[in-house]
């Protein structure tokens, strides 16, 4: 379903509705006008004069506008429009709903039997044309009928001015649509993506020297800042062209106008930066028949230790706060869940792509207070919702047992951490926080007494022990704690102060091994004190 901005709610069609006439008036001067164009051109100008129909245009910066007025054309222009309008969106908006009011409201004299709209934009009215597209959609939902008369696009001007070859092909992109950092729509679209720098790209709308440090800005996220580019001004008019080859980090300083365009050249493999694509790439290979032995060899189950391992190890450089550390972790963890995806792949389970797409339908799914029109109030109505949506998904249903999905493989902590948030949301709770430390009293006095007897029963002892441990997490639970990082925080300080007994002990000669119980307490301390 389209949704138009406010300006473009669809029209009530009439019965005297008029066909709107898309022009494009060509890359530059009237040469490059298709003899069609010259013909709508002036048949719109002729109704324009008489009276009997309107004839726009999107500007007067064009070389077909001189040609127009010399020939004694009727024609009015939105350039007013680009003084007041506050952005380009509303500006577009604006211009559309103009039209097709013109289109849905004819005038109505005396025995009139046509009435005509055109809209006249420069190059090739589909290409590039946020207005025109704006105008189609909005005219095909009040049921008013569009033709389109084109001439020539600036894509081969600019093409033919950067001499530029179209081997590997080319990318035609809003200047500004590109963006130094992706956003994201509200419907979990990325703005302002990464361009494919394996072909060659075009960009369009470079109108001012903002404008133009804003494509450096985003191309040298993927292009070397020393990449030439090619500066075009005026493509396909006599006299007036010209063109710049210019290395990238100098587009901004070079003037632009409304006509200027850019022309990227592919960059050669050699000078390409690895992006995830390429990862996937070089899994695949690693995994042909020409790879790698071992990456061959394995499978699902024999990469699980590896997952686990690199996971941990992530974990450890987030918490040494080593952003440099834990940018290359992540890079090891990417790499596990690419080499499972590679390994479905080749038996034809799933690929990288379902997967991707798995959890951005997933993520979309459930955050419907970001890609919706559910409110939330705080975090805590966020996870209600999150549960709620998590029962209604197709399989939740058939679970047999609330505890069914915690994995086995979690951490012992996580997994009864999980496992006691579960069986709370049922009922299975104690009633108050002194109840919870009761319990832990009573799995302590049953532990000490197993330890009590004579010959202490080894197998009734780790029973009891793993008892006292659930309940101590209940503790963590009870007091919103999570008890995995708890422990893990405590064998740091621990981790910590026992390397500074060992550096203490160092620097006295000796060795820990050799210092009585006393003077270890006496170093644990001074360890505690720093």
């Amino acid at each position: 379903m389209i949704v138009l901005p406010p300006l473009l709610r669809p029209h009530r069609a009439l019965a005297n509705t008029s066909v709107i006439t898309l022009i494009g008036l060509g890359p530059g001067d009237a040469d490059t006008l298709s003899r069609g164009a010259e013909r709508a051109l002036r048949d719109a100008s002729r109704h324009h004069q008489q009276g009997t129909g309107r004839l726009f245009l999107r500007t007067v910066q064009h070389p077909v506008v001189e040609w127009m007025r010399a020939e004694g054309m009727a024609f009015e222009s939105f350039d007013t429009l680009y003084d007041t309008a506050p952005d380009f969106d509303t500006l577009y908006s604006r211009i559309a709903h103009r039209v097709l009011d013109a289109a849905c409201s004819p005038a109505t004299a005396p025995g009139l039997q046509e009435y005509s709209v055109a809209y006249a934009v420069p190059g090739h009215p589909l290409f590039g044309e946020e207005s025109v597209r704006r105008i189609c959609i909005a005219a095909e939902q009040a049921g008013v009928p569009t033709r389109v008369v084109a001439s020539g696009s600036f894509v081969e001007a600019v093409l033919t001015a950067a001499n530029a070859s179209l081997e590997v092909g080319c990318d035609v992109r809003d200047a500004l649509t590109l963006q130094a950092f992706d956003t994201v729509s509200q419907s979990g679209e990325r703005i302002g993506g990464r361009v494919d720098v394996t072909r060659g790209l075009l960009i369009f709308q470079v109108y001012d020297r903002a404008v133009a440090s804003q494509v450096k800005l985003a191309l040298m996220r993927d292009y070397p800042d020393e990449w030439e580019i090619v500066l075009i001004q005026h493509a396909g008019v006599p006299g007036r062209e010209s063109v710049w080859r210019v290395p990238l980090f100098q587009l901004d300083r070079h003037p632009v106008d409304h006509l200027t365009s850019v022309y990227v050249p592919p960059l050669p493999p050699s000078l390409r930066r690895p992006v995830f694509e390429t990862l996937v790439g070089v899994m695949a290979r690693l995994r042909s028949d020409t790879g790698c032995p071992w990456d061959r060899e394995q499978d699902h189950r024999t990469l699980r230790r590896y997952l686990i391992e690199e996971t941990y190890e992530a974990i450890e450089a987030i918490e040494a706060e080593d952003p440099d550390r834990l940018c290359e972790e992540l890079g090891d963890v990417l790499l596990q869940v690419v080499f499972h995806a590679q390994l479905a792949r080749e038996s034809g389970l799933f690929t990288i792509d379902d997967v991707t797409s798995g959890i951005v339908t997933k993520l979309v799914r459930r955050h419907p207070h970001v890609f919706g029109d559910t409110r939330v109030a705080n975090s805590a109505e966020v996870l209600q919702n999150w549960e709620r949506i998590k029962r209604a998904e197709q399989g939740a249903q058939i679970r047999a047992s609330v505890l069914d999905g915690v994995p086995k493989g979690l951490p012992a902590l996580m997994r009864a951490m999980e496992i006691s948030k579960r069986v709370a949301k049922v009922g299975f709770e104690w009633a108050q926080f002194a109840d919870v430390m009761a319990k832990v009293e009573e799995e302590l006095g049953e532990l000490k007494a197993e330890l009590g007897r004579n010959v202490p029963d080894r197998d009734r002892v780790a029973a009891e022990l793993g008892d006292l441990l659930f309940t101590l997490v209940q503790i963590a639970r009870w007091q919103h704690i999570d008890p995995e990082e708890a422990l893990r925080d405590m064998l740091t300080r621990f981790t910590t102060r026992f390397l500074h007994m060992e550096d203490r002990a160092r620097a006295m000669g000796r060795n820990l091994t050799e210092l009585s119980p006393e003077e270890m307490d006496t170093l644990w301390n001074e360890a505690k004190a720093r």
